[in-house]
C-alpha cells in the first residue's frame, strides 16, 4: 500500500542496487537519427533558427561586454532542461527535472559562479546593486538586508520552481489517470479528452519552464558585468 502520494516520484528502478533512473537524462540523444549530425535536414534547420533567436535574446540580455560563447552555455542549459521535460511527458520514463538532485544541481553552480566572478572583479558594481538608486538613507540598511536575502534565495527558488511545476502536471495525470478503472465508458471518454488537454499542456509548462530557468539564469549573470 503507497502510504505517500509522492512516493510515486522516487526513484525506483535499480539493477544491483545502482539507480538507473537518472540515466533518462541522456535519453534525449536516442531520439536523434544519425543522419542529423551529418546533414542540414529539416530538424536541424528548425533547431537552428529556434538557436539564434535565443543567441539574440540571451545576447541582448547579457550586454555587449559579455564573453564570446556566454549565450551558447545558456542555449545547452535550455536544450538539456527541455529535452528532459518532454522526456518525463512519455510512460515509464523517469523525469529527472522533478527532482532536487538535477534542479539544484543546474542552479547552484550557475548562481555560486556568477557571485564568485562579480565580487572578485566587480565589487564596488556590487555593493551598488545592494542598494537601489533613489533609496532614502533611513532605508539603506534595511533594503541591503532584503537585497542579500533575495540575492542568496536565487539558486533555491529557480530550483523549486522548476521542480514543483514538473511535479504538479505529472501528479494531476497520476491522480486522474489511476480513477479510470472505476469509471463507465462515457466518463472514461471524458478522462481520455481531459488527460490529452492536460498533456498539451504540460507540453506547454515543458517549454516555458525551460525557457523561464534560462531566462533567469542569463538575467542574474547580467547583474554581474
Amino acid at each position: 500500500m503507497m502510504m505517500n502520494l509522492f512516493s510515486i516520484f522516487d526513484p525506483s528502478t535499480n539493477i544491483f542496487n545502482l539507480s538507473l533512473n537518472w540515466l533518462s537524462s541522456l535519453l534525449g540523444l536516442m531520439f536523434f537519427p544519425m543522419i542529423f549530425w551529418f546533414l542540414p535536414s529539416r530538424m536541424t534547420i528548425f533547431w537552428n533558427k529556434i538557436f539564434l533567436i535565443l543567441h539574440k535574446e540571451f545576447k541582448m540580455l547579457i550586454g555587449t561586454h559579455s564573453f564570446n560563447g556566454t549565450t551558447f552555455m545558456f542555449i545547452s542549459l535550455f536544450s538539456f532542461i527541455l529535452y528532459n521535460n518532454f522526456l518525463g511527458l512519455f510512460p515509464y520514463i523517469f523525469t529527472s527535472t522533478s527532482h532536487m538532485t538535477i534542479t539544484l544541481t543546474l542552479a547552484l553552480p550557475l548562481w555560486l559562479s556568477f557571485m564568485l566572478y562579480g565580487w572578485i572583479n566587480n565589487t564596488k558594481h556590487m555593493f551598488a546593486h545592494l542598494v537601489p538608486q533613489g533609496t532614502p538613507p533611513v532605508l539603506m540598511p534595511f533594503m541591503v538586508m532584503i537585497e542579500t536575502i533575495s540575492n542568496l534565495i536565487r539558486p533555491g527558488t529557480l530550483a523549486v520552481r522548476l521542480t514543483a511545476n514538473m511535479i504538479a502536471g505529472h501528479l494531476l495525470l497520476t491522480l486522474l489517470g489511476n480513477t479510470g478503472n472505476s469509471l463507465s465508458s462515457f466518463f472514461l471518454s471524458l478522462l481520455v479528452i481531459t488527460q490529452l488537454l492536460l498533456l498539451m499542456l504540460e507540453s506547454a509548462v515543458a517549454i516555458i519552464q525551460s525557457y523561464v530557468f534560462t531566462i533567469l539564469s542569463t538575467l542574474y549573470s547580467s547583474e554581474i558585468i
